[in-house]
């Protein structure tokens, strides 16, 4: 992930006048944990990029699935997919950080796409959460806001502010050697000394930072609102009709929140950890591990969504089942949900 990646940056330099072979190691980890950590990431990747390819497929054939809802799950699909592209440098540079010969682009460019799509599936979670909560809470006024077409605009603009505020990696991001040393031997794709002196990279490291928070506290408040909202109608008295669809909200919202917290709790230690370590001398080879354990979050964190859209949502189960011609002994046809119109503000594709 390129906060993951900047940051080790910071912790990995030395000192130019320091260096010696032997104190300068090509690795930072010993032999089994990286082979450790690489057979964990590629297990990730095999079924990151299997669930996220199911999940844009379901979205794209079946016309029942096409909802305001999963158009958000299938954008942050395709943010996951986008994410596991990286995978094979992410793994490269904890087993021989240096040299890098992929070049200067490749190295801005794998960085770029972790950044991007990093803020891209954030911002996709936190709109899909506020659209949830003004169909719940304000049914009316979401019946004319939330439409198909508005969806889809507002998840090009999330798409197009990701790739605006990781654009500065162009910048702080690129390939550096060690005074006196031959480039072919110590390359490293890492800030660049103008980001660390400019002061830039802590500015970049703040955003990360604002990036993970700030939509944490908004969806503490959103999912607190929403819970209430349902609560209080679930002690009213209504209709077989008004019941059908208070019992699909509130599974669309028990998946929600699931996967918010799963996101909140992949990316939690990153933050924490980078904070509690990054003044402390001591700590710095206690924040390297950290920093390893965060990348495997990080990853798990891309893989992770697909199933929980499966165990949590029958219509999803169906969808694949379908998809891969696999029926039911029964033999009934998979529900679907009625088409969108105006009313997109009432579907759920996580229905039981």
């Amino acid at each position: 992930e390129g906060t993951w990646a900047v940051d080790c940056d910071q912790n990995c330099s030395l000192d130019d006048s320091k260096f010696e072979d032997d104190y300068y190691p090509v690795n930072l980890f010993p032999i089994p944990i990286l082979t450790g950590i690489t057979v964990i990431c590629a297990l990730l990747s095999l079924i990151g990029i299997t669930g996220n390819i199911m999940t844009i497929l379901i979205v794209s054939k079946f016309r029942d699935m096409r909802t305001t809802i999963n158009f958000y799950l299938s954008s942050m699909a395709l943010s996951d997919l986008m994410i596991f592209m990286c995978m094979p440098f992410d793994l490269y540079r904890i087993w021989q950080y240096r040299p890098w010969n992929f070049g200067v682009m490749l190295c801005k460019m794998f960085q770029f796409i972790s950044e991007s799509c990093t803020y891209s599936t954030i911002l996709n979670i936190t709109a899909l959460s506020v659209e949830r909560y003004l169909a719940i809470c304000f049914p009316l006024k979401a019946k004319v806001v939330i439409t198909k077409g508005r969806v889809k605009g507002i998840i090009l603009f999330l798409w197009t502010v990701a790739f605006l505020c990781a654009g500065p990696i162009f910048v702080l991001v690129g390939v550096e050697h060690m005074n006196g040393t031959d480039p072919l031997e110590t390359n490293e794709c890492k800030a660049t000394e103008f980001a660390v002196r400019s002061g830039l990279l802590n500015i970049m490291v703040l955003v990360s930072s604002i990036y993970f928070f700030l939509p944490v506290f908004c969806l503490s408040i959103l999912y607190s609102l929403i819970g209430r909202k349902l609560w209080r109608r679930k002690k009213e008295t209504i209709g077989p009709n008004l019941n059908n669809r208070h019992k699909n909200n509130k599974q669309t919202i028990k998946m929600l929140a699931v996967v918010v917290f799963a996101f909140i709790l992949c990316w939690l230690p990153f933050h924490v950890g980078r904070y509690l370590f990054s003044n402390s001398e001591a700590g710095s080879q206690i924040s390297q591990y950290c920093n390893l354990v965060s990348l495997v979050l990080f990853y798990l964190s891309a893989a992770i969504n697909p199933i929980l859209y499966n165990i949590m949502s029958k219509k999803f189960r169906v969808a694949a089942f379908k998809m891969f011609r696999v029926k039911k002994a029964s033999g009934r046809k998979p529900s679907t949900v009625k088409e969108e119109s105006s009313q997109a503000w009432t579907e759920s594709s996580i229905s039981t």
